[in-house]
């Protein structure tokens, strides 16, 4: 073990930029997402030197209080103190690069010479259509988008839906999501996940309609169908059993319903997706093993803030019945993912301690002094 401090003595913060291989744009109710993404990270070092870093919204006037607090008033027995999870990521690194282990195993006590495995499913394929008129043509774009993610190493895709909410007509928009469903199986074959999410730019007849017509593409969920709804949900079960279609609902991202988890418990859901930012990885961890015991899926939401996507990785040995890491592919210089590797659908996490990510520090410097602060 190696020795990491009793209090943090120095907190440092800075936005890193990068960029995604292509750019994000609408999805049911938003416009263009954008090629940039831009992680906010935060390091910490205690009165020992050791240090550890991770994605954090803290403000510099919130870091103040930060500076001087006891190590062992912030991390107990099941993980990080409430009142410090606003450091939660920093400090995970921090505490799991002390027992020199990756974060999964410093939480799950459970040491493997071989490096994790975990499911991720690529999250690119946004509403990128909306400049051609010919369904047809938009259908084959999407389709060439899903053939990008599997050159990288996918084998699940996520497809957004629900163009007749917003940006379409609402029958020629249906037909589109249906005619892309149908493009995206053809060229991921017979053996690839593929989910849909709309978004909330359904409502049940339409979520009636997308999944009855798209039973041959055998989707494996529906995302945000519509805003979360009891009667609706309980209604496209009972229509879903009847028709025998077995995609699963997923939900939770967001704004969401704090009835959420009695409908999980309930079975009117069958996957959580609760972000990994907020409320974050501590929640997901004493939220698992409820889930577990109503046989529904954790799925954490994590798009928008690239650190999410090694993260989730962490979480995913520790929740009993984790279904994929959501993988928003982008590329940050001053951020070393580089021993993290995707092939045929999964991620390896690398054996190597914290989180297994490295920050350039020239390039962090520049960030925490241009856009950033440092406290302490």
């Amino acid at each position: 073990m190696t020795e990491i401090g009793t209090i943090i003595t120095r907190i440092e913060y800075g936005r890193l930029e990068g960029r995604r291989p292509r750019t994000a744009r609408c999805n049911a109710r938003l416009g263009r997402h954008g090629k940039r993404v831009t992680p906010t990270i935060a390091r910490i070092t205690t009165d020992s030197g050791a240090k550890g870093f991770g994605w954090a919204r803290i403000t510099e006037t919130q870091a103040y209080d930060y500076v001087g607090a006891q190590l062992v008033e912030m991390i107990d027995a099941s993980g990080i103190d409430s009142r410090y999870q606003i450091l939660e990521y920093p400090l995970l690194d921090l505490v799991a690069k002390g027992h020199d282990l990756p974060v999964h195993a410093a939480i799950s006590g459970e040491i493997s010479q071989e490096p994790l495995r975990v499911p991720c499913y690529d999250t690119s394929l946004y509403v990128d259509d909306l400049h051609l008129a010919d369904h047809d043509e938009a259908a084959a774009l999407i389709a060439q988008e899903a053939a990008e993610g599997l050159a990288r190493g996918h084998t699940a895709i996520k497809i957004k839906v629900g163009r007749g909410a917003m940006h379409m007509e609402l029958d020629a928009g249906t037909r589109r999501d249906i005619a892309v469903i149908h493009a995206v199986r053809e060229i991921a074959g017979p053996d690839a996940k593929i989910m849909i999410d709309a978004n909330n730019g359904y409502n049940l007849n339409l979520a009636k309609r997308v999944l009855a017509e798209t039973a041959d593409a055998d989707l494996y969920w529906i995302e945000e169908a519509f805003h979360e709804d009891a009667r609706y949900y309980r209604a496209l079960k009972e229509w879903m059993a009847a028709e025998g279609i077995t995609t699963l609902i997923a939900d939770g991202e967001g704004d969401a319903s704090p009835r959420l988890l009695d409908w999980a418990r309930d079975g009117l859901i069958d996957i959580v997706q609760y972000d990994i930012h907020h409320p974050g990885f501590s929640a997901w961890l004493e939220l698992g093993p409820q889930l577990a015991e109503w046989g529904a899926g954790a799925a954490p939401h994590s798009y928008g803030e690239p650190f999410g996507n090694y993260a989730a990785c962490h979480l995913a040995p520790n929740l009993p019945t984790f279904q994929a890491v959501e993988w928003d592919e982008a590329t940050v210089p001053g951020l070393d993912t580089s021993a993290y590797t995707i092939e045929e659908g999964v991620v390896t996490v690398p054996n190597l301690p914290g989180f297994g990510l490295a920050l350039d520090e020239e390039i962090y410097a520049h960030a925490v002094r241009d856009n950033g602060w440092v406290v302490g």
